[in-house]
């Protein structure tokens, strides 16, 4: 069986959307990309979260050739590949249709940096991408547009890309992603949330990416 490791944290992951309530039924999906062979592990199409495991995911080449697997690949295996194929330094992407950030997409709006949190983790505000058609390339294209540096972007009336250099960055962006969208959702029923100074979201940016955590 090829990349058995990355099957298996790549199934670990998908099995993580739901446990952190950024899925439902069987939407969404994950990806992870083995940087030696840039194959690419994906979830099989339609198969219960709770199903799943490492030798039911899909291994598919960057031209979305099915390279190991007996199950058809997500219906999103194109936009992820293409995100791939443009984007060397991302190495796994989830995507979800998780309510709040998804709300703001259907709003056709980005969520702005009015939170430290938003500053910290994605340095910027989390973009709109325009509607793009489901089933081929076009979110692939439309999420290499407008991303920028970005580790999350919303795909206006769809949902949630989050991308990452590895599957638990990727996953760890969804979940931030979701969480800040609650939250300035709350605020917004509240009033007009204060935005923090650009130059204050780079020094944070910064500050979060050179010295959180045990590095």
């Amino acid at each position: 069986m090829l990349l058995p490791e990355l099957r298996k944290l790549i199934c670990e992951i998908n099995q993580a959307l739901p446990k952190e309530r950024l899925v439902t039924m069987t939407s969404g999906n994950a990806s992870g990309r083995d940087p030696e062979t840039g194959y690419v592990v994906i979830k099989p199409s339609g198969v219960p979260f709770e199903e799943l495991t490492p030798d039911k995911m899909v291994v598919l080449d960057l031209q979305c050739n099915v390279v190991e697997g007996e199950l058809k690949p997500s219906v999103d295996a194109r936009t992820h590949v293409y995100i791939y194929r443009h984007r060397p330094d991302i190495n796994a992407i989830i995507h979800t249709h998780s309510n709040y950030a998804t709300s703001f997409a259907a709003l056709g709006k980005p969520i702005p940096v009015v939170l430290t949190a938003i500053a910290d983790e994605f340095g910027q505000e989390i973009p709109c991408a325009p509607y793009a058609q489901i089933g081929e390339e076009q979110i692939g294209e439309a999420v290499v547009k407008y991303i920028g540096t970005c580790r999350a972007i919303l795909l206006q009336n769809h949902g949630v890309f989050a991308v990452g250099p590895d599957p638990k960055e990727a996953l760890k962006a969804a979940v931030m992603c979701e969480d800040v969208a609650k939250t300035v959702h709350l605020a917004m029923l509240k009033g007009t949330p204060i935005p923090i100074p650009e130059e204050e979201v780079r020094r944070a940016y910064k500050r979060y990416q050179e010295k959180y955590g045990q590095k």
